[in-house]
């Protein structure tokens, strides 16, 4: 009995030590987490093959590097591969289920690689004069397909990359323009089109000096830019299919994607797999088998509308819908083993979850239900995935029918330093009498009966969602570490609640997400007592930005202080200055010169006569996507109309603040901006 009572006594020391030991969570801690993605299974399902991006703090930037788990091996824990003693990213199983292909820079030139899998030696298939973007290996693992940027004109790669020579040594920089676009996302167009390639791998792996061009005389890029990877295009016997913009239409205008192929040998030009379809296509992605191709399609302009899984039979080419059955918009796909099934990731209610087409009867069921997958890969009867919350980082699960197993456990020592609140999500009535949801966190160590300031965070898009997630860029806990309650709503336009609560807002962005906002942050004061409503600042980033512009102006009253990052201030020159005009013009409902009142209706710079709340601006030097003068004008308005206000500059970020010590620099100057406006973010009522 004795040694029972100390035994206890021990876990109540153990415990109480491990809650002193807790600490708040800080941006530098985020900066400095492992990232699990891309994962791939060889094709009889054995090895399981992932990237694992590190952070080198002090070359500032991330650092990929490929890990292997033998799934044969249970109780064998993930390992890195020694063929990452350098830069390693991309691993692609060859058919043969050993052969692992990846890309590296190790010669100062990224290039197709492969190992085995053992990872100990790594063997160099290309060895071309040009970066490589992203790969992938025929059924029969004899072809390679690959993507690069090179000069239309330039019948060689020598050509293209005597070319880039000649550019960085000369003096002139001026660079001239006939057409959009201009810009997109970060860089300028200078000339170079992301194009594809065939080589023809000899006996010993090897390819070919110089590749075949796939998309010789081609007005178009592939994969498309910024975002473009392997998903974009799929080799089938002696093709492949890939997606791209109409030849000769402007970038950023229009999307209207088809499908193409074209022969691997380069003897034929590409050609429209269905010419007169209407809406946009993209993600092609082949049966096991390679008898069907499996791809998204969508009517309208990107991200705003749902994305249907659509089945073509490459041998009749007879196309059917195989998601008919839910309303949500596929992000990704993939085959099943056996091509039975299509796994995809759709947005639903606050999380990203996986879900399982049955190709024969279109029946969906969800395969997940808490948290964000981000990345997953099936190959014989196996199917795994990356998958987040709010809780924590993504780690890498086997799903099957008893559930999701966690293979990987990145982060899991530095996770324990930490007591992250749990999250919490309601909802309420917002615009026209429809249920809006929304998530709440308490700050870490909130105590019973205190009150805390609140940071209320408005999400970007407009159509995204701020939910059961882990990001590296807006992560709630950073504001939790810092003291301070977090409350985010998944306003009307927010994507996973179905078509027509997306689209609602087109033609509405000041008014309907306005009253979800107005009514969803009633909700949560009522609801949670421990939020102090006198005490709060609204921050948004994209079109969160543009909200707290326009609710600067016409819902100041709750705030103490605002944070605008790469913010919309006007809509007008927003829509001409942007890389994508189509979208202003899609959201509006046409061109600024047709649509003049509509564009004013909801411009935030008609209401900075009654800004009077403090604002930081913070924005990117290389944001094309919402550009540098739109912070600019919010910051000068605010310092013209006597409103306190600071200016956050980055001249080597674009829309996205992604450098380890600039991330930590921001959240380092929100929280003194927060703290200065709200007063130190601690209880104000002592718990009894």
């Amino acid at each position: 009995m004795k040694a029972v009572w100390k035994i206890a006594l021990a876990m109540v020391v153990a415990l109480a030590a491990g809650a002193v030991q807790a600490r708040p969570f800080t941006a530098r801690d985020l900066a400095m987490l492992s990232r699990v993605n891309d994962p791939q299974l060889s094709r009889d399902g054995r090895f399981l093959a992932y990237a694992l991006r590190s952070t080198d703090w002090n070359a500032n930037r991330g650092v990929s590097s490929l890990w292997i788990l033998d799934r044969r091996s249970p109780s064998q824990p993930s390992r890195p591969m020694a063929i990452s003693d350098k830069p390693a990213a991309s691993p692609r199983w060859g058919p043969d289920a050993r052969t692992l292909y990846f890309l590296s820079a190790r010669t100062g030139v990224q290039q197709v690689w492969r190992t085995d899998s053992d990872g100990a030696v790594a063997i160099q298939v290309t060895n071309l004069p040009i970066h490589i973007n992203s790969f992938r290996i025929s059924l029969d693992g004899r072809t390679l397909v690959f993507s690069a940027n090179v000069f239309p004109d330039c019948d060689t790669l020598a050509c293209t990359r005597a070319r880039l020579d000649a550019r960085r040594r000369g003096g002139a920089t001026a660079a001239g323009f006939d057409r959009l676009p201009l810009t997109v996302w970060d860089d300028w167009q200078a000339g170079e089109r992301a194009q594809l390639f065939a080589v023809r791998l000899d006996a010993a792996d090897v390819a070919p000096v110089e590749p075949i061009r796939l998309m010789k005389n081609f007005e178009s890029e592939a994969p498309d830019k910024p975002f473009g990877d392997d998903t974009d295009y799929a080799v089938a016997g002696d093709r492949v299919f890939f997606s791209a913009l109409e030849p000769g239409a402007a970038w950023g205008v229009a999307a209207h994607y088809k499908l193409y192929w074209a022969p691997l040998d380069g003897s034929a030009p590409p050609a429209a797999l269905e010419p007169g379809a209407p809406g946009s296509y993209g993600k092609p992605t082949l049966s096991p088998d390679g008898t069907r191709l499996a791809y998204l399609t969508r009517k309208a302009f990107r991200e705003d509308l749902r994305a249907a899984v659509m089945v073509r039979d490459l041998r009749t080419g007879a196309v059917r819908e195989a998601s008919a059955g839910i309303d949500r918009s596929a992000e990704a796909i993939r085959w099943s083993g056996d091509g039975r099934t299509l796994y995809a990731t759709m947005a639903d209610h606050g999380r990203t979850r996986l879900f399982a087409i049955d190709v024969a009867n279109g029946r969906v069921s969800a395969m997940t239900r808490e948290g964000q997958v981000t990345g997953f890969a099936a190959a014989a009867d196996r199917l795994v995935m990356v998958r987040d919350d709010l809780k924590g980082p993504g780690q890498l699960y086997e799903v099957g029918r008893g559930g999701a197993v966690q293979l990987t456990g990145h982060n899991g020592r530095t996770m324990r330093d930490f007591d992250l609140p749990d999250a919490e999500q309601f909802s309420f009535k917002g615009w026209n009498d429809e249920t809006v949801y929304g998530w709440v966190l308490p700050p870490q160590g909130h105590k019973r009966g205190g009150k805390y300031p609140v940071a209320f965070l408005i999400h970007g898009g407009p159509h995204g969602s701020f939910g059961d997630a882990w990001s590296y860029r807006w992560n709630p806990h950073v504001w939790t570490g810092m003291g301070f309650a977090v409350v985010m709503i998944d306003f009307h336009g927010s994507n996973g609640y179905g078509e027509a609560f997306s689209r609602s807002i087109v033609g509405h962005w000041g008014d309907r997400p306005l009253e979800d906002l107005q009514k969803g942050w009633a909700a949560a004061l009522a609801r949670y007592p421990y939020l102090d409503g006198d005490r709060a600042c609204a921050l948004g980033g994209s079109y969160g930005g543009y909200m707290v512009a326009w609710i600067a102006g016409a819902w100041n009253a709750p705030w103490k202080c605002l944070v605008n990052h790469a913010g919309i201030m006007d809509t007008r020159t927003f829509a001409l200055t942007t890389d994508i005009p189509g979208f202003s013009e899609y959201e509006t409902g046409g061109l600024v010169w047709e649509r003049n009142d509509d564009y004013e209706r909801f411009n935030p710079i008609t209401k900075v006569g009654q800004w009077r709340v403090p604002m930081l601006v913070a924005h990117g030097g290389r944001d094309f996507r919402v550009p540098l003068g739109q912070g600019l004008a919010a910051f000068t308005a605010a310092q013209r109309k006597g409103v306190p206000s600071r200016f956050l500059y980055y001249p080597d970020e674009n829309h996205w603040i992604q450098r380890p010590q600039n991330s930590v620099a921001w959240y380092g100057n929100v929280e003194a901006w927060m703290r200065r406006w709200l007063e130190a973010p601690a209880d104000s009522t002592a718990a009894n």
